[in-house]
């Protein structure tokens, strides 16, 4: 089965491109698609750009175009929950759109019964496995992501804790986790926070950028390798 890897943006990328083995490029869409092995599973990476029309682009061509059978979104996010700190990742248990109308989900196709895209419980479970055997930088957390068209600074942060109570935001996962669900694949988020209610702002994300996208890569790599060994 081959894997898909979606990243928002080339920092989150670029550490695992030097893993990639055989690998081949497919340029579809404005994309770059990297084709190879990592660990011996086969994987289909890029990065597709900010904002949730170009992860929801990049996702259902990784499945039209590349026949994946699950999406892993490796790379960062801002920490909304008071018990994060920098560097420390979650791994999603279910995501939303905290800027979507509720009913347009429910009410109106795909006709689901919340909000709320489940991830894939076996993936759950198997990410636990590869943090045990990892112990990764940080504390990890599962729980609820928030998807949305904006860089969360104090405008509109308590109205999102308000209203969903995510452990993080960001703006692309709740988008491939909504094609998932339509495509019927499984799907997993590993993000690592580089900014806080704390510690804020572009500056902060800029920062710790690369470090954080480091720390969800070898998680999401520890991953590849519970997966292939089921």
């Amino acid at each position: 089965m081959k894997i898909g890897i979606v990243c928002a943006g080339d920092e989150e990328l670029a550490p695992f491109l030097p893993l990639l083995r055989d690998c081949k490029t497919t340029q579809k869409a404005m994309l770059t698609f990297y084709e190879g092995q990592i660990g011996g599973a086969e994987v289909v990476a890029l990065f597709c750009g900010a904002c949730k029309v170009n992860a929801a682009i990049a996702s259902q061509l990784l499945i039209d175009g590349f026949g994946v059978g699950l999406i892993l979104n490796p790379g960062t996010a801002g920490g909304m929950s008071p018990d994060l700190k920098i560097l420390d990742t979650v791994i999603s248990t279910e995501v939303c759109y905290h800027d979507v109308t509720p009913d347009i989900l429910t009410e109106f196709h795909p006709w689901m019964q919340s909000v709320f895209f489940q991830a894939d419980q076996e993936l759950i479970g198997l990410s636990k496995i590869a943090v045990e055997k990892l112990r990764p930088a940080g504390t990890i957390f599962w729980g609820r992501m928030a998807t949305g068209e904006a860089f969360i600074t104090e405008d509109g942060r308590q109205r999102i804790w308000d209203e969903f109570a995510p452990l993080t935001v960001d703006m692309e996962t709740a988008s491939i986790a909504h094609v998932c669900y339509v495509n019927r694949i499984p799907f997993l988020s590993i993000r690592c926070v580089t900014d806080t209610a704390l510690h804020s702002g572009i500056d902060t994300f800029e920062e710790n950028c690369a470090e954080a996208s480091r720390i969800a890569m070898g998680i999401t790599v520890a991953l590849l390798a519970e997966i292939g060994g089921r």
